[in-house]
């Protein structure tokens, strides 16, 4: 059995060794095999000359093509009936890989992500798997949060992330590629949201830890990172929400995305939100014209309602953030239901 570890890459020579350090120490069930694939977006710095001299293959795009892409173009050329999928600014665990494996081949499903701590803080959460709201705006399950028994428990899931996370090559046969009009960012939620529709299910595993540095390669609140969230909240609603559930659910996007602007604004970010905002705004109609057979189930609303409720649940568990106190006010569950 081959698994297919693919890591998209960008520079940061100071973030990529360490990871393929973390592989090589990785524990695995007997007859499990590892091919590690960086795929390179046209690296200027010589991180991708380091990893060949460590013995670890390279697919060299020439240039910076987005983390969609380049994990298409990593899935197309690796050989592995699994496939990992790590950010470049993860470090692993030694036991990761088999924890995820082992829980995969037990409970049967299609993916598998586990819990995902602070680099610098490792008593706090950076990620116990995704979420969407009704408002079309992703939270990482616990993001900030100090670690604690909420976070511990295993459970089904829709939405792999791509921080950290194992898939059969067939959930990819069955679903297609990574929607490349994302360049970055929220890829893995719109993969999650059409494994939803698909009902494919995943695992989250709380035993398999992984290390992140946390948007180490693009940096945390940059105007890219900004500037592509926007548009890609955006390109969700326009990709996934029927025409009767954009009008159902106005207040909540409305709500989500004032929220989110408003956040965005307060971290220096209003140039990179209104670029994004306006490129959301461009390729709406597009993208929507060309995913019509995703928006004709009914399976779309109860899966917000449950993922939104994932977001509730762990906010009351610990403390809540200041946007999501904020969005369940604006847009309450209890209308929702009676709806």
């Amino acid at each position: 059995m081959t698994v297919s570890i693919l890591i998209p890459h960008w520079n940061r020579q100071a973030l990529l060794m360490p990871l393929l350090q973390s592989i090589r120490q990785q524990r695995l069930p007997q007859g499990v095999d590892v091919e590690v694939l960086v795929v390179d977006n046209g690296s200027t710095d010589e991180s991708a000359a380091a990893a060949e001299r460590e013995g670890f293959q390279v697919l060299r795009l020439g240039r910076n093509e987005g983390v969609s892409r380049a994990l298409n173009r990593g899935l197309a050329a690796c050989r592995g009936e699994w496939v990992a999928v790590l950010n470049n600014d993860v470090e692993l665990t030694p036991d990761w890989l088999s924890q995820l494996l082992q829980a995969m081949s037990s409970e049967n499903v299609w993916f598998a992500t586990g819990k995902t701590l602070d680099f610098d803080r490792r008593t706090r959460i950076d990620g116990a798997g995704d979420a969407i709201c009704r408002g079309g705006t992703a939270w990482r399950l616990g993001h900030g949060k100090e670690d604690g028994p909420e976070f511990g428990v295993r459970r089904r899931t829709y939405f792999p992330s791509a921080t950290a996370s194992l898939f059969r090559r067939t959930f990819f046969e069955r679903l297609g590629p990574f929607e490349e009009a994302f360049f970055a960012y929220l890829e893995d939620v719109d993969l999650g949201l059409r494994a939803a529709i698909e009902d494919l299910s995943g695992l989250y595993v709380p035993q398999a830890v992984a290390y992140h540095r946390g948007s180490a390669t693009s940096g945390a609140w940059s105007r890219a990172m900004v500037e592509w969230i926007t548009c890609h909240q955006l390109l969700l609603l326009a990709k996934f929400y029927p025409t009767r559930l954009l009008m159902r659910y106005a207040r909540p996007i409305f709500a989500a995305q004032l929220l989110w602007a408003g956040l965005a604004v307060s971290r220096g970010g209003a140039w990179a939100w209104m670029r994004g905002l306006w490129l959301g705004i461009r390729r709406f109609a597009r993208l929507r014209r060309a995913s019509q057979a995703l928006r004709r189930g009914e399976r779309l609303a109860s899966i917000l309602r449950s993922s939104e409720a994932d977001i509730a649940r762990v906010q009351g568990a610990t403390s809540w953030d200041a946007y999501w106190k904020w969005y369940f006010r604006l847009a309450p569950r209890a209308a929702e239901n009676s709806a």
